[in-house]
């Protein structure tokens, strides 16, 4: 009685399933870490310019395979440069991951040029793919004339970076120095030759073959050895994840293109424009906010000249002007130079992927500059033209008097009849011009010279 009094009380039923909810508890916990360790090769793929997206796409990688515990982070790479702050930025996270890195250059016939090079040394083993070269660092400005000293600090600046970062990875310091201070640029089989990478592969596959199992010397100085095989099939090799840019990163990618940043701001620019000559129209305000935004947004995370901005100003202050005084072209032609020079100036890019081209800013420039002119135009002269409704609309129209009018009378004017006053007299029948509307009453005179009137 008093087991079947234990076994169905309330409490052991509570502590029953208090143990079963630990039991699927700890099971659910132990999976997630067998997942978490599951020591696979996270895969990043980075084929553009080297700008801030890219960097912050990369340091998620780096951050999800360190959390995953995975075995590397293998970054396939074709670029053909990019901008120094975010080279730096994405070396930081490179050399500080706990996670060894893999930088690949492919496939057959990309590059790692300029910023690209910067990363390839940086990482803990560097390979290359038949038909792909490597090199050509030295910064550059553009637009800008350097002086001799200016030229020697940043040569300075970028040859001691590459410099840190070769000589801890045992790697040809000299020769990738010459990268940097000459120009210099490798093939694959050069780059292997004289120790600036350690593989050619073909394929990933490839690589993997042959990096497994062989040890290599980390940033902080130790050694690792990389298992790139399957535990449970020898001749497998370990899965790879491939790890995607986010929704906002693809985004931000893509509208950091110079040529899509000038371009956004060129139509924002245009529907600004349309809604304050449509007051109320409210969809071409708002689609120019949206864009001019976008390009703001863009253009602060890119190396921007303010003189090519106060030029772009300067463009449409011309066009304005060309309706405002008839310059017969003249105002609109000077418009679309300024506004073509200040779209190649407007982004001071190291390369010319980077840099607004000529085809963009003049499809944008002449097109936007006879828009403009042809709007403000339209605009101009209907505000010159002679109001034809209300009382101001009569002023001037020409009617008959249906009676004398000394000085009192009635007029038809408009396809109306109006009381009207004369300071002259005028005979029933005569011609009339309206003078003035002073209320319900017209003051008009005579015309001398009789207008046919259509009444």
């Amino acid at each position: 009685m008093k087991l079947y009094r234990l076994f169905s009380s309330r409490s052991f039923a509570s502590r029953f399933s208090m143990s079963v909810l630990r039991c699927f508890a700890v099971i659910l916990l132990f999976g997630l870490f067998a997942a978490s360790c599951s020591a696979d090769i996270l895969r990043v793929v980075v084929e553009d310019a080297i700008q801030p997206v890219t960097a912050e796409y990369i340091g998620r990688a780096l951050e999800l395979a360190a959390a995953n515990h995975d075995q590397a982070v293998l970054i396939e790479i074709n670029t053909p440069g990019g901008l120094v702050e975010s080279t730096r930025d994405i070396i930081e996270k490179i050399v500080a991951s706990p996670v060894p890195v893999i930088i690949y250059v492919t496939p057959s016939g990309s590059r790692a040029a300029s910023a690209g090079f910067f990363i390839l040394e940086s990482a803990d083993v560097a390979a290359m793919a038949p038909g792909t070269n490597t090199g050509a660092a030295h910064p550059v400005i553009l637009g800008e004339k350097m002086d001799d000293v200016m030229k020697l600090k940043l040569e300075n600046d970028a040859a001691a970076l590459m410099r840190s970062v070769v000589t801890k990875r045992g790697r040809n310091v000299e020769l990738a120095e010459s990268a940097v201070r000459e120009s210099k640029s490798f093939t694959e089989q050069e780059a292997l030759d004289k120790n600036l990478i350690e593989y050619i592969a073909a394929s990933e596959q490839d690589l993997f073959h042959q990096l497994n199992g062989k040890s290599f010397k980390r940033f902080n100085g130790t050694t690792a050895t990389l298992n790139l095989q399957n535990k449970d099939d020898k001749n497998k090799d370990l899965p790879i994840r491939d790890y995607r840019m986010t929704l906002k990163e693809r985004i931000l990618s893509h509208i950091m293109d110079p040529n899509i940043a000038f371009i956004l701001m060129a139509i924002g620019a245009l529907a600004l424009y349309a809604e304050f000559n449509h007051p109320g129209a409210v969809i071409p305000g708002t689609v120019g906010v949206v864009f001019i935004l976008l390009s703001a947004f863009a253009l602060n995370l890119l190396p921007v000249r303010f003189a090519a901005v106060a030029m772009i100003i300067g463009a449409f202050i011309l066009f304005a002007a060309e309706a405002k005084f008839a310059s017969h072209g003249v105002l609109t032609t000077g418009g679309i130079v300024l506004l073509t020079l200040g779209g190649l100036f407007l982004v001071d890019g190291p390369i010319p992927e980077m840099r607004v081209h000529l085809s963009t800013a003049l499809a944008v420039s002449i097109p936007f500059g006879i828009i403009t002119a042809f709007l403000m135009s339209i605009a101009m002269r209907a505000r010159r033209n002679k109001v034809v409704t209300g009382e101001q609309g009569l002023i001037g129209e020409i009617g008959i008097a249906q009676t004398a009018l000394a000085p009192a009378g009635k007029v038809f004017v408009h396809g109306e009849l109006w009381d009207a006053v004369s300071v002259v007299p005028i005979p029933a029948g005569e011609h009339i011009v309206v003078r003035q509307v002073d209320g319900l009453t017209l003051k008009v005179d005579p015309v001398l010279a009789a207008k046919p009137v259509v009444a």
